[in-house]
């Protein structure tokens, strides 16, 4: 994963390609294709191990700058939505939990696209995506190439604040400007 600063943001590469990069050998015919085989031509064209759960979903992991992200990419026909989850660990004590609550709240003020939860029955922080495909519409490879480039981003942007609060004995806000100021600094 590279990083490179555009315009005070931070845009960053996966798998040696950026948002918007032409897929040579991922076009496909996208009216017949179910949204989890193009996550199965990513994971391939990146070499990383995947886990295909069933039809409907696939399991892999990214690496990142910070941590490695638990990645989980489902279909649901009932609500025509790919989802995605990307999660990692921290097991912050009990007494940081309404801190880390606070902090993703936070956070979450500053995502436009998929929001953070805090699962304390385990342990893990958690960023959730969707992608609405209705009326049959499907999902295209650069789409879900987006959708992860943008969870693995956001979990890269904020996982210095969330150990900060959970490990660091700092205030939510403190955490969260600490954090934000890193970002722009190493852009």
């Amino acid at each position: 994963m590279e990083y490179h600063g555009t315009n005070g943001g931070i845009v960053r590469r996966i798998g040696g390609v950026t948002e918007g990069t032409h897929f040579p050998g991922l076009e496909v015919d996208v009216d017949d294709d179910h949204p989890i085989d193009h996550v199965v031509d990513l994971a391939q064209a990146n070499a990383w191990e995947f886990d295909r759960v069933d039809g409907d979903r696939i399991e892999f992991v990214v690496e990142g700058q910070w941590r490695n992200y638990d990645v989980t990419m489902a279909w649901s026909r009932s609500d025509e939505t790919l989802r995605l989850i990307s999660s990692f660990a921290m097991d912050p004590p009990k007494g940081r939990h309404a801190t880390l609550r606070e902090l993703v709240g936070l956070a979450n003020d500053l995502c436009w696209t998929g929001s953070f939860s805090f699962w304390p029955e385990h342990g893990s922080v958690a960023f959730r995506y969707g992608l609405l495909l209705a009326g049959g519409e499907s999902a295209t490879p650069v789409q879900i190439h987006s959708m992860l480039v943008r969870s693995v981003c956001a979990c890269e942007r904020f996982y210095p604040a969330f150990q900060l609060a959970a490990w660091g004995d700092r205030a939510p806000e403190e955490a969260l400007g600490i954090a934000i100021a890193e970002a722009y600094g190493h852009a």
